[in-house]
């Protein structure tokens, strides 16, 4: 009885993506000649980066930006749930004024609201009082000029601008929510409240959290124009020693190199965050950064050759 014939080996070639080889050495090429254009122009002295990279002044800047932005980006947050879910209200009162919120703080730029708060209010209102309504008791009263200092008038007008972008980005998130989970949930006997937390928020956050990510990343670079209104920030810190000492693009580039740390942080948790919610929404979870890097030096180590039979 004869033997059956065996089929032949399958020789899989796999593609060359010569595309992709030569992007990457015109990047490299490009990436090679600007650094050596920056390094023989001898317009900035790397000294002076380094010396000034971990300068007392800076490191209180940097904390004072990432107080800023992180206080201001919660408020944001909190402001613009509270907005969405006036827009969302079928109380034509609470619509109009979140409509009215939103139009106003998105329509105006950030800077002039922060000279608004800092420089109009302490000159529109002298004082701040806070009494007891019809009666004569007073809890607070203070100068507006003493109270609006400038840590104040930035945070107040970053998080009232967030807010309003932190509303529709809220409101979109609602709205991608089936309109039938609700319908369920108000058939089981659930209150509107109890809805909301319970079944659309935990859903809509996967569509609230990688716009809210680029938001964060947004404020730390926002943040700066609070220098205008001589908060201590990062860029101010670093503009308070190039006044003195004149090495303006050194200073720029210490600055630039601590916010390029401080949006790659919030980039690496935007991603995880992202990923955890991701969960039950997708089959496989998306690889991580350093799954991805493993991943990539796989793909460009040669496979091993087999020995000959």
């Amino acid at each position: 009885m004869s033997l059956e014939a065996q089929p032949e080996e399958i020789q899989a070639v796999p593609i060359r993506h010569y595309g992709r080889w030569l992007a990457a050495a015109l990047i490299l090429a490009v990436v090679v000649w600007l650094g050596a254009a920056a390094a023989n122009s001898h317009a900035v002295s790397m000294a002076a980066v380094r010396r000034y990279l971990f300068n007392p002044v800076i490191l209180r800047g940097l904390r004072n930006t990432v107080i800023l932005a992180v206080l201001a980006q919660v408020v944001g947050i909190a402001l613009g749930i509270i907005a969405a879910l006036m827009r969302r209200s079928v109380n034509p009162v609470l619509s109009v004024t979140s409509w009215l919120y939103i139009w106003l703080f998105r329509g105006t730029p950030v800077l002039v609201q922060l000279i608004f708060w800092y420089s109009a209010v302490p000159l529109a209102f002298k004082h701040l009082t806070i009494a007891v309504p019809f009666t004569h008791l007073t809890l607070y009263s203070t100068r507006m000029v003493s109270f609006m200092t400038s840590f104040k008038a930035a945070l107040i007008g970053l998080s009232l601008n967030e807010g309003a972008y932190m509303a529709e980005i809220v409101r979109a998130g609602i709205t991608s929510v089936d309109e039938g989970q609700v319908e369920a949930a108000q058939a089981l006997g659930m209150r509107a409240g109890l809805t909301m937390r319970r079944i659309v928020l935990p859903q809509a956050m996967r569509v609230i959290i990688p716009p809210t990510g680029n938001e964060f990343i947004s404020m730390l670079k926002t943040s700066s124009l609070a220098s205008v209104i001589l908060y201590p920030e990062l860029l101010r810190a670093a503009t308070d020693i190039y006044s003195v000492n004149f090495l303006t693009l050194e200073l720029l580039i210490v600055a630039s190199i601590w916010y390029l740390v401080l949006t790659s942080i919030a980039t690496f948790g935007q991603y995880y965050i992202e990923r955890r919610y991701a969960r039950g929404s997708t089959r496989e979870l998306p690889p991580t950064p350093l799954q991805k890097l493993r991943a990539n030096l796989l793909r460009i180590r040669p496979a091993p050759s087999e020995a000959p039979r």
